[in-house]
């Protein structure tokens, strides 16, 4: 068979390629079955067409095999990859030196990664994974892009899942430093099912800003509700780490974090009120040993990536006018009313209200909502 190209593809197709998305449009073969069928005949095109005592020999159950033997015939490999062609995503397999090195060392690593966008399994092995609750609150919404921007500008890959609320405030804080970010999804990453659809856009921006959407699944796949804990999985594992920031007692970024923990991976956490129950998470993971995380500098030392943190360590915010040096001398991580650096600073509330907007487009100040302001990193 030929070597198939696409001008908007970025990746040479390998001739064995269509048989493993061949396979894994079948049922009941997951990544574990999958790797043991390629281990077995070393030409997932050779398995394609095996007879079932060479499947059985393979290890395989019975009652698989004999699903295979039924229903192979229904899907076409040629027109699987054209499926995927279509729609710009590549693939990488089990069997190519470029699939992410984290990630093949977990347990039932996928056997077929699909993605859009760029991958770059050298830059990516300096990878953290930043989860948390759909549901965030004022506290969450300020520190994640204090965190997530110190800890991409240092040089970290940072990997989240394009949720609403803690994920994409990671994804848009990495891309406000024009750094790359991964996103794994729990559907295909055909355009129609882009979940959550809201997102859309913001998938675009990570594509285009260098960075790639991931899963496992499909094109076509729906987002349904049991292949989210699988993708968790992905999450961690492409990852050095997993920071976790806001996040009840129910949250599936828990469940991330354990992973993480069975993949022999860090675990980070921001600590929060007692009485907050987007914090329950993140509190109960440090009472049983995460690591507490207040600064980026915490996660740079716990990974041991010394030169990283002394950048992140000697990064500050140079003013660009005396109003704003005076400002500065007054924010903190901290909300101050508008009122109060007026009163604090003794400039005119005009002159305050016209640097802060400024200052807020240069992302120095960040606007909590009802005048009240934080330093922007």
């Amino acid at each position: 068979m030929s070597i198939h190209y696409n001008q908007n593809y970025n990746q040479e197709v390998k001739p064995d390629l269509p048989y493993w998305l061949a396979f894994n449009r079948l049922n009941g073969l997951g990544a574990i079955r999958l790797k043991k069928i390629f281990n077995f005949f070393h030409s997932m095109e050779i398995a394609w067409n095996a007879e079932a005592e060479d499947l059985l020999a393979c290890g395989l159950e019975a009652n698989l095999v004999e699903e295979i033997i039924l229903t192979r015939h229904t899907v076409n490999p040629m027109a699987e990859l054209e499926k995927m062609l279509a729609e710009n995503i590549s693939a990488l397999t089990l069997a190519d030196e470029d699939y992410p090195e984290l990630l093949k060392q977990i347990y039932a690593a996928p056997a077929i990664l699909y993605y859009k966008g760029q991958l770059d399994y050298k830059k990516d092995s300096f990878s953290l994974a930043v989860v948390g609750t759909r549901k965030c609150s004022a506290y969450g919404q300020q520190i994640t892009p204090i965190l997530v921007g110190d800890l991409a500008q240092a040089g970290l890959t940072i990997v989240s899942g394009l949720a609403l609320g803690i994920d994409s405030l990671a994804h848009e804080a990495t891309l406000k430093q024009a750094d790359r970010t991964i996103a794994v999804l729990g559907s295909g990453l055909d355009e129609q099912h882009i979940y959550p659809s809201h997102n859309r856009y913001l998938s675009e921006k990570i594509i285009n800003n260098g960075g790639a959407l991931v899963s496992e699944y499909p094109p076509g796949t729906e987002p349904v509700r049991h292949n989210f804990p699988q993708r968790n999985r992905i999450i961690s594992g492409l990852s050095l780490g997993t920071l976790v920031i806001e996040a009840p007692e129910d949250s599936g970024s828990l469940l991330t974090a354990r992973f993480a923990l069975e993949q022999n991976r860090e675990v980070f956490a921001v600590p929060g009120s007692i009485f907050e129950p987007n914090c329950l998470g993140p509190n109960n993971l440090i009472r049983m040993g995460a690591k507490l995380v207040t600064k980026a500098e915490d996660v740079l030392e716990a990974l041991d990536l010394n030169l990283i943190k002394e950048f992140v360590a000697t990064k500050k915010i140079v003013p660009d006018s005396s109003e704003e040096a005076q400002i500065l001398n007054f924010l903190s991580h901290e909300p101050i009313h508008v009122d109060e650096l007026v009163r604090l600073s003794k400039l005119d509330a005009a002159v305050i209200n016209s640097t802060l907007t400024l200052m807020e487009m240069k992302g120095r100040v960040r606007n909590l909502g009802s005048l009240r302001y934080v330093i922007g990193r």
